[in-house]
């Protein structure tokens, strides 16, 4: 089980502990006895698809993929306090820290999901993305809904996991979402940054998160079903945040992924395209020269580029904390 996946499960056995009463319906179906009125613009009907129900297969796609362009704009307005997210997660990685993600529902299964594919895509150590979804492993798979009203989870969750040094990533529809602002206040406490992803732009910003980044999607194709634009929203945000602190930490070389791991024949296949690709030269002379770095990737493109030997391309690599272009302007630095 990976770190993330391990961390959400303990989180179930939290709020399995301490999640809110619930009342009957006449269905059987627990449902919460507070009732809390969300006031955003997801929650809005939307005069676009009113007529939705009466549309033809094609008119409910057409009009679905309609409201959906609208995320990209909504997404680009908000890239300036984006780049504030990324410069301190790339902050916290280099000195040794970590980034958690914390969310609920939709937001929470996006966030696993990110953490998740940041391994394989980049080889980084399963540790430094954390994801932290409301009621654990069990609700990847089925809705528990409720888990999100437990502030005291979320607190819960970070007080054992956040470190001073650490930036912690809040992800919510409404802006408002219980399990992620206790989350975000337990992180402060333990001298971590945070920053929230919120789906409302007119909800307030909770005190000391150190970034806001407030998308407006506008109202759902569906009213409230914020799977959908501000899902989106959110999926677009999480692999931009991610890959540009990839990218900052020299995880790429140009826009290759120097640094992938080769977990599958695909992706050993894509290895050694990439080192034609970077270098211009021929398959068997990259399959020769990842043979002769072990499988580093990093450390063949190095040699290749720069004609110095495997070994030296390792020492260059290893002053240059793992940037390939840095690696080559050492080699060049000690050549002249």
């Amino acid at each position: 089980m990976s770190d993330a996946v391990d961390i959400a499960a303990r989180s179930e056995r939290r709020t399995a502990r301490t999640v809110r009463p619930m009342t009957s319906s006449r269905s059987g179906v627990g449902v919460p006895a507070q009732v809390v009125h969300v006031d955003s613009p997801t929650e809005q009907r939307n005069t676009r698809t009113t007529d939705i129900d009466q549309m033809s297969t094609a008119g409910i796609l057409t009009a679905i993929n309609a409201e959906d362009s609208r995320v990209p704009r909504a997404v680009h307005a908000v890239l300036p306090q984006l780049a504030t997210a990324v410069d301190y997660a790339t902050e916290a990685l280099r000195g040794g820290y970590r980034v958690h993600y914390v969310g609920a529902g939709t937001s929470g299964r996006l966030a696993v999901l990110d953490a998740a594919e940041l391994v394989p895509t980049f080889n980084v150590p399963p540790d430094w993305f954390v994801a932290h979804h409301a009621g654990g492993e069990r609700a990847l798979r089925h809705a528990v809904e409720n888990a999100e009203d437990d502030e005291s989870a979320g607190a819960a969750e970070l007080s054992s996991t956040a470190a001073p040094g650490d930036f912690v990533l809040g992800l919510t529809a409404s802006g408002r979402t219980p399990y992620v602002l206790g989350a975000l206040k337990a992180a402060q406490r333990r001298g971590a940054r945070t920053g929230l992803v919120s789906g409302n732009p007119g909800a307030p910003k909770p005190p000391g998160v150190d970034v806001l980044i407030a998308v407006d999607t506008g109202p759902e194709a569906i009213a409230g079903s914020t799977r959908m634009k501000a899902g989106t929203s959110q999926k677009i945000i999480l692999t931009a945040f991610s890959t540009a602190t990839m990218v900052k930490l020299g995880r790429t070389y140009s826009n290759l992924m120097v640094s992938m791991r080769a977990t599958n024949a695909k992706l050993r296949g894509r290895t050694l395209r990439i080192l034609q690709e970077a270098t211009g030269l021929s398959a068997h002379e990259c399959d020769e020269a990842l043979t002769k770095a072990d499988g580093d990737l990093k450390v063949a493109l190095v040699h290749l580029l720069s004609g110095v030997d495997v070994a030296e391309a390792h020492k260059a690599l290893a002053r240059s904390d793992g940037h390939v272009r840095k690696a080559l302007e050492f080699v060049r630095a000690r050549a002249s």
